[in-house]
């Protein structure tokens, strides 16, 4: 994860990273107000270690379709014979590698939601594949629709 400054009085939210400043810069519609909700609704419990997608959360199937379906298969074009890239991407935005699919990467946009993209590389039979999990826990924590504005996020900064 990056690390961020927030001053409500101020009305202000900084990077404290010069990582951060293209988060802020180029997504501070969905970090704003997800980095904001997120720390209203904090709640202090475990990761379950259950990765679902956000089709499987509550209300999620109807969320995440039409005007709201998240760009995964930009991922896959991007990445999709690029595996290194994709990795190195994660890396460069303080992701953990992780043992999924051909590539996957770990990303926290904010403490305790995690984001998890793994990567199908095309071969002759599949073309690329590309999926994003959330913990099971992020609903007990955030609204759909912040839910929906991390996803977003996790992706287009991928890209």
């Amino acid at each position: 994860g990056m690390d961020f400054s927030v001053h409500p009085a101020k009305r202000d939210i900084k990077n404290i990273q010069p990582e951060g400043e293209i988060i802020l810069k180029n997504y501070s519609y969905f970090f704003n107000l997800s980095a904001l909700c997120y720390l209203i609704n904090a709640k202090d419990i475990p990761l379950s270690g259950k990765l679902v997608k956000p089709a499987g959360l509550k209300g999620g199937e109807i969320f995440f379709r039409g005007s709201h379906v998240l760009p995964l298969d930009k991922i896959a074009e991007r990445y999709g014979n690029d595996r290194t890239g994709f990795i190195e991407k994660g890396k460069n935005l303080n992701g953990n590698i992780m043992n999924y699919g051909d590539a996957s990467v770990e990303l926290l946009p904010l403490p305790r939601i995690p984001v998890t993209l793994i990567l199908w590389l095309s071969d002759d039979e599949f073309p690329a594949r590309a999926d994003l999990l959330f913990d099971s826990t992020c609903e007990q924590r955030l609204p759909l629709d912040i839910i929906w504005s991390i996803a977003m996020m996790s992706v287009l900064v991928v890209l």
